[in-house]
């Protein structure tokens, strides 16, 4: 599996997959889980964040999209500061170094599979690779509070930014997560992930930064 990143500057190459992915957003969002408010008579399950500050990192396996994660600038507008800003206590966070994390998902045939690095966990290293090359410190996300024992677990440090709420029946939270070589290096070492997975086609200037080195404990 291999992670892209699409971002405004190469968004040209990837048309027919970011197709793809919105119509698997529509499968995954509207029918599996029943948020109709975002069904689209194209099929497709766009809202008002898939903007042109919106990076997307797709896992990519034998052509097929297998996991997916939409990413936008805190100084853009965001689920946290549009549409639930009374997660955070203080405010939503609006930083240049700080990035939300949305609609991340793994396709069903590849959920809970074992022989491997899962694509669950692919993706989410995924994004902090990308938040180490770029020079990030934090992303934040809005999610089920049962995810939070998951992300400790996979050695994420994240800390709430204000109390949980019932939304649509199901306990949220609003969480800042520190970007770092730890947690990089953390998810990797305790998922199997193998290292870096990011193709960067089309992007080469935007990588500023080095990841660590480290070696996969088995």
């Amino acid at each position: 599996m291999q992670v892209h990143v699409i971002r405004r500057e190469n968004r040209a190459l990837y048309a027919g997959l970011l197709d793809k992915y919105f119509r698997i957003r529509h499968q995954i969002y509207v029918v599996e889980r029943g948020w109709k408010e975002l069904d689209r008579p194209d099929g497709r399950e766009i809202d008002q964040f898939d903007t042109e500050d919106a990076v997307y990192l797709l896992g990519v396996d034998n052509d097929d999209i297998v996991a997916g994660m939409r990413m936008m600038p805190t100084t853009s507008p965001t689920l946290l500061s549009d549409v639930f800003p009374q997660l955070a206590l203080a405010g939503p966070v609006r930083r240049p170094d700080a990035y939300e994390l949305s609609r991340i998902f793994v396709v069903p045939r590849k959920r809970g599979e074992h022989g491997g690095p899962r694509a669950e966990a692919v993706i989410q290293a995924a994004a902090m690779e990308y938040g180490l090359s770029i020079g990030l410190s934090a992303f934040t996300i809005v999610l089920e509070t049962w995810w939070l024992p998951r992300l400790v677990d996979q050695g994420w440090k994240a800390k709430p930014l204000g109390l949980p709420q019932d939304i649509n029946g199901f306990s949220t939270t609003a969480v800042i997560v520190d970007v770092d070589d730890d947690a990089w290096v953390g998810i990797c070492n305790r998922r199997a992930v193998p290292g870096p997975t990011l193709e960067w086609r089309g992007l080469e200037a935007i990588r500023r930064h080095s990841l660590p080195e480290f070696q996969v404990i088995s």
